[in-house]
C-alpha cells in the first residue's frame, strides 16, 4: 500500500487504529479517534485495565466512563492485551511511559518493549506515531531500525513513522486532546504528511515540523522552560526567606507587569510525569556528547531540594512552639502532585512524608482524591475525619492546595500550619500560627 492509498483511507476514515498504552495519554487519544469516527483498539498488558475498559469503565479522571461505554457499545472501541491485533491495523500510536531510573538515566524499556511487539506485526501500508516523551533521536535511532528490519520495509515509501509529543495536562478542561495543537515530525516529509493527515482528522490543529528530532526537542523545550522557571522562583523563595521578604507578595507585584514576565510560583518540589523528568532526558543525552546542560542541572538541584527545605521549615516551626519534630503529630494535606487530581506520580508529598517519618514524626495525610497509596515499601491511608486530624495535629503541612479544602476552618482549628502553596492567601499573612514558604 502506497502513500496515496493510505491517505485515501484516512480521508474516508476507513482506517483501523491501535493505541499502545491505555494510560493518561493513550486512553484520551483513543477516545478522540473514536469520536472522530475511526475504529479503535486499545492495547495494554495489564488485564485489569483491559477488563474495565471493555465494561465501559474509565480509570482516567479526564475520561468519563460514559464516554468509554458509548464507544464500546457502538463497537468502535475495544481493549485487549493481545498485541497481535496490530496485524490488522493501519495506524499505531505508541503512548507508553518513559520514566527515569534511580540513577537518573532514561528508562526506555517500555518504548523498546512496545516497539518489539509492534515489529512482530508491522506491515506495508502502516503509519506509526510515537507519543512518549524521550530524547532527540529516539524515533530514528531505536524505532526505525527495528521496524524496517522486521518486514523489509522502507520508511517514507511503504510505511510511515513520526513523533508527536503528548501534551496532556491532567485535570484541565480548557485545553484537551482535541483542541491542544499537536506537533508532528516525521522521519521523511512523506511520513509527516501521512501522520499529520491522520491526526488532523481528529485533532483541531496539527503543526508539522521538518523532522522527528525537532518534534522530540520541542517537547523537551516546553517542559525544560517550566522546570527552570520553577527552579528560579523556588530559589527566589529561599533568598526571600533569608532577606525577610514575602516571596508571594514579590511575585504578585512582578506579575502586574503586562509584558516581559510570566508568573511562576514556588512550592514543595516538582511532581507529575513531565516537568521533573523530561528535562533530564535532554541533559542525559547531552552528557553523551560531552556537554553539560547547566541550567537543567542547577534547576533540578534546587527543585529536588525543596522537600527537605519544607521539612526544615516544619522542624523550625515546631521548635518555636517548644516541640521537637521527633514524636510530633504532623498532618500532610494533599498527596497528589497538583490540585484537584488523583495523580501521585513524582509528587513532592511523597518525599515530604518520607523525610518527616525518617526524622521521627508521627505522620498522617489527607487527600480527597487519593484514599491510599503505597510507596517505597510503606502503605498509608488518608485520614477519615479531616477536621479531627487537623485539630489533633501538632503541625499541619499544606503540600497540595486542593480547592475542596475549607481553608478558613483549617486555619481556625489548626495549632500550627506550614503553608507551602500560599493556600491560605491573605489570611495566612502575618498570622502567628502560619509559616509560609
Amino acid at each position: 500500500m502506497n502513500q496515496t492509498t493510505l491517505l485515501s483511507k484516512i480521508q474516508s476514515k476507513d482506517l483501523r487504529i491501535v493505541v499502545l498504552g491505555m494510560g493518561y495519554v493513550g486512553l484520551p487519544l483513543a477516545m478522540v479517534f473514536a469520536e472522530a469516527g475511526f475504529d479503535v483498539t486499545g492495547v495494554d498488558p495489564i488485564e485489569e485495565k483491559v477488563a474495565r475498559l471493555n465494561r465501559g469503565e474509565s480509570y482516567v479522571k479526564d475520561v468519563p466512563s460514559e464516554q468509554v461505554a458509548r464507544w464500546v457499545q457502538a463497537g468502535t472501541f475495544r481493549a485487549t492485551a493481545d498485541f497481535s491485533v496490530i496485524r490488522e491495523a493501519d495506524a499505531v500510536s505508541i503512548c507508553v511511559p518513559t520514566p527515569l531510573r534511580k540513577t537518573g538515566d532514561p528508562d526506555l524499556s517500555f518504548i523498546i518493549s512496545a516497539t518489539d511487539e509492534l515489529a512482530r506485526y508491522v506491515h506495508p501500508g502502516m503509519v506509526v506515531v510515537l507519543e512518549s516523551t524521550t530524547y532527540p533521536g529516539t524515533t530514528r535511532e531505536i524505532l526505525l531500525p527495528k521496524l524496517e528490519a522486521s518486514a523489509n520495509l522502507k520508511v517514507g515509501e511503504n510505511f510511515f513513522l513520526a513523533f508527536s509529543p503528548e501534551r496532556v495536562d491532567p485535570g484541565r478542561e480548557d485545553w484537551t486532546t482535541v483542541n491542544t495543537p499537536k506537533v508532528m515530525g516525521g522521519i521523511t516529509p512523506a511520513c509527516t504528511e501521512v501522520a499529520s493527515a491522520w491526526y488532523g482528522q481528529a485533532i483541531q490543529t496539527v503543526v508539522p515540523v521538518t523532522s522527528a528530532e525537532v518534534a522530540e526537542m520541542a517537547k523537551l523545550l516546553e517542559n525544560t522552560f517550566r522546570m527552570i522557571n520553577i527552579g528560579l522562583v523556588n530559589e527566589l523563595a529561599l533568598m526571600c526567606d533569608r532577606l525577610g521578604v514575602d516571596v508571594w507578595e514579590v511575585i504578585e507585584a512582578a506579575a502586574t507587569k503586562p509584558f516581559g514576565f510570566m508568573k511562576f510560583t514556588p512550592g514543595p518540589g516538582l511532581g507529575g510525569h513531565c516537568i521533573p523528568i523530561d528535562p533530564l532526558y535532554l541533559s542525559w543525552k547531552l552528557r553523551s556528547l560531552n556537554y553539560t546542560a547547566k541550567f537543567i542541572e542547577l534547576a533540578s538541584e534546587i527543585n529536588t531540594g525543596m522537600p527537605r527545605y519544607v521539612v526544615g521549615k516544619v522542624q523550625d516551626a515546631l521548635n518555636e512552639h517548644r516541640k521537637p519534630l521527633k514524636g510530633s503529630r504532623v498532618l500532610v494535606l494533599g498527596a497528589a502532585y497538583k490540585p484537584d487530581i488523583d495523580d501521585l506520580r513524582e509528587s513532592p508529598a511523597l518525599d515530604v512524608i518520607g523525610l518527616l517519618a525518617q526524622k521521627g514524626a508521627e505522620v498522617s495525610y489527607h487527600d480527597p482524591y487519593i484514599p491510599h497509596f503505597r510507596h517505597d515499601g510503606f502503605t498509608m491511608r488518608s485520614v477519615d475525619d479531616l477536621m479531627e486530624a487537623v485539630h489533633a495535629a501538632d503541625c499541619v503541612v499544606i503540600v497540595t492546595n486542593h480547592s475542596d479544602y475549607d481553608y478558613a476552618a483549617i486555619l481556625e482549628n489548626a495549632r500550627l500550619i506550614v503553608d507551602t502553596r500560599n493556600a491560605l492567601g491573605p489570611a495566612g499573612r502575618n498570622n502567628p500560627k502560619v509559616i509560609r514558604l
